[in-house]
């Protein structure tokens, strides 16, 4: 059989990954934040979209995904991580090991869920607190038509 007749699997298509980034970016301007990157993760942690506003630091698409990343390994928005984790700086420093360093346990990244609560892949956002970041990935979720992580404003 050819090649070019197997499909790849898409859990989280480019068209609705760009509308969470939209979503979350109107927020953070609604909301009068600094510059904001947001990346968008596919279910097997692979970028699907990312878009770092004019102004935002150089760093930002990094923690962005990291974010995400540490949403999608654990199963749990990243917020809930760090928070779950406190005093265990041990075991963090080893899940950023395991990561490749793409794991950022603070507030900003969230799954994002279907109807049926599967995972689709993940949001991150970085570059105005980690309040407020998290605030504009929840937002983005819901302009794409989608559900967050049911733990994504923490527990």
């Amino acid at each position: 059989m050819p090649s070019d007749v197997y499909g790849i699997k898409v859990t989280l298509p480019l068209e609705k990954a760009r509308e969470i980034v939209r979503g979350a970016l109107e927020e953070g301007r609604r909301r009068e934040l600094m510059p904001l990157t947001v990346a968008v993760l596919d279910a097997g942690g692979h970028p699907v979209a990312l878009e770092r506003e004019d102004g935002s630091g150089v760093l930002r698409a990094e923690i962005a995904q990291g974010k995400a990343y540490a949403a999608l390994g654990l199963g749990i928005a990243s917020r809930t991580i760090g928070a779950r984790n406190e005093g265990r700086e041990a075991f963090l420093a080893a899940a950023a090991a395991a990561a490749g360093g793409r794991f950022v346990p603070v507030a900003g990244g969230v799954l994002v869920l279907d109807p049926s609560l599967d995972v689709l892949g993940a949001v991150g956002v970085s570059g105005d607190t980690s309040d407020a970041d998290e605030a504009c990935a929840l937002a983005g979720i819901g302009a794409a038509g989608l559900m967050p992580g049911l733990d994504a404003a923490g527990e």
